[in-house]
């Protein structure tokens, strides 16, 4: 027991040792002064009628009650039908999401997949909940095995079996009735 009592001691004039007194912790600064909440390592469920629709997956959440808004960081979303299938995957590096419409928009590296391994790649996605409808208003890419199509703006149902652009790029598109147009 005395040796216990000498070794803590001993340690104790390290404990302090790295820390820095002298400000908030690296992260807090970074933090946006507003939010009115902040998460870490979240998913949230948002059901119909008990089914599961959409899973939201984020690395950080600010949330913002007075605009009823949520800013996200490292978002991961996945689609479900009303029978609760999985239609589609999102993934983006940073997203809104707005609490009042169940509106959210992806920005930055935004990768959409299907199970049936349909890819949609753009710089921002958004997704109408009223519509059920997603869109783009910037340059994209889209792979199918029904085809390929690029082009600046887009129109999609979640799971991208029809995918549409007024002003197409570059494209090519089997002879199906899969949509791609």
């Amino acid at each position: 027991m005395r040796i216990e009592g000498i070794l803590l001691l001993a340690l104790l004039p390290l404990a302090g040792v790295g820390c820095d007194e002298g400000g908030p912790p690296p992260t807090a600064g970074a933090l946006p002064d507003t939010a009115d909440q902040v998460l870490y390592g979240v998913a949230h469920n948002v059901t119909i009628d008990g089914v599961l629709r959409i899973r939201l997956e984020a690395d950080t959440i600010y949330f913002y009650e007075a605009a009823q808004t949520a800013e996200m960081l490292g978002v991961v979303v996945q689609f479900y039908t009303p029978e609760g299938v999985l239609t589609s995957t999102v993934r983006s590096r940073e997203g809104t999401y707005q609490w009042r419409s169940g509106d959210m928009e992806a920005r930055g590296d935004v990768v959409a997949r299907t199970p049936d391994q349909r890819v949609l790649t753009t710089e921002v996605l958004r997704f109408s909940r009223a519509r059920e409808e997603i869109s783009g208003p910037e340059a994209f890419v889209f792979d199918g095995p029904d085809g390929h199509l690029e082009g600046d703006g887009f129109t999609s149902d979640p799971d991208f079996r029809n995918v549409l652009t007024e002003r197409p790029r570059r494209g090519r598109v089997r002879d199906t009735d899969s949509g791609v147009s």
